[in-house]
């Protein structure tokens, strides 16, 4: 088990881009297997799939978002991060990062989310 924990802005203005990082604990994300994963709930709507990042690099997007959407990892530091470029109001969302045993699902372990609230 690994802990996670998100970190970023709060609020973003329209158009900007969102940045956020993930930092884990307990473990290295450098261990292969795992998919290190951005997810999303916006207000009263389901958890939706951003992306995930692989040990090496190697990233799965969601096709719906792929084209403002970019994640990375920085093995040295333990983290990944999540971009979403050119956000709108639509993109405000609890924003989680999970562990992962494959792309886009069999999540083991969740950070315990951020709320990013995109408004001018």
């Amino acid at each position: 088990q690994v802990q996670l924990q998100e970190s970023g802005p709060g609020l973003v203005k329209p158009s900007q881009t969102l940045s956020l990082t993930c930092t884990v604990s307990s473990g290295s994300i450098a261990t292969k297997g795992y998919y290190w994963t951005w997810t999303r709930r916006p207000p009263g709507k389901g958890l939706e799939w951003l992306g995930a990042i692989r040990y090496d690099g190697s990233t799965n997007y969601n096709p719906a978002l792929w084209s403002r959407t970019s994640i990375t990892i920085d093995t040295s530091k333990n983290q990944f991060t999540l971009q979403l470029s050119s956000v709108t109001p639509e993109d405000t969302a609890v924003y989680y990062c999970a562990r992962a045993a494959k792309a886009g699902g069999d999540y083991d372990d969740w950070g315990q989310g951020t709320q990013v609230t995109v408004s001018s």
